[in-house]
């Protein structure tokens, strides 16, 4: 990516559901801060990792939160796009721990402005979730329990 994009950013933005795609963190970050002018701001709004400890239908602890060197695999049904499809996949991810996320912003000389948790996602997107306001969507066994969604402000030093 750094070899077809030559600009610097005042702002760079990450949003729901890209860091657990990515095994290696510290690059992300490093791309973060590659891309940021100084004093440029970084913004990443992201499901909590907690969240990702949790099994398929999202109803009890079943893997690490904290990051293993091997991904995560599950065989689904369905897709990201259409749950109900016939298709069968193994799908893989990655859990980064908010230490690994803030600690590598850190890394890559980024000030952290503001962290903030949440125990809603503005999306239906996971089983078993129950809207409980307008755009507030929590886990049915666990309401306003788990943190579901974080925000992070960050600045280029």
């Amino acid at each position: 990516m750094k070899d077809n994009l030559n600009e610097k950013f005042d702002i760079v933005f990450t949003s729901y559901g890209t860091i657990g795609w990515l095994p290696d963190i510290s690059q992300w970050a490093n791309i973060v801060s590659h891309f940021l002018k100084p004093n440029g701001k970084f913004l990443i709004v992201e499901f909590h990792p907690f969240i990702w400890t949790l099994d398929h239908n999202f109803e009890k602890i079943h893997y690490s939160y904290f990051h293993e060197d091997e991904p995560i695999a599950e065989t689904l049904k369905g897709t990201y796009a259409d749950r109900n499809s016939d298709i069968e996949m193994v799908e893989y991810g990655w859990n980064h721990s908010l230490s690994d996320v803030i600690n590598s912003l850190i890394a890559e000389g980024l000030e952290i402005l503001s962290f903030k948790e949440f125990p809603f996602s503005p999306y239906n997107c996971f089983p078993n979730m129950k809207e409980v306001a307008k755009n507030k969507y929590m886990f049915e066994k666990f309401p306003g329990k788990l943190p579901i969604v974080y925000s992070l402000k960050a600045k280029k030093k």
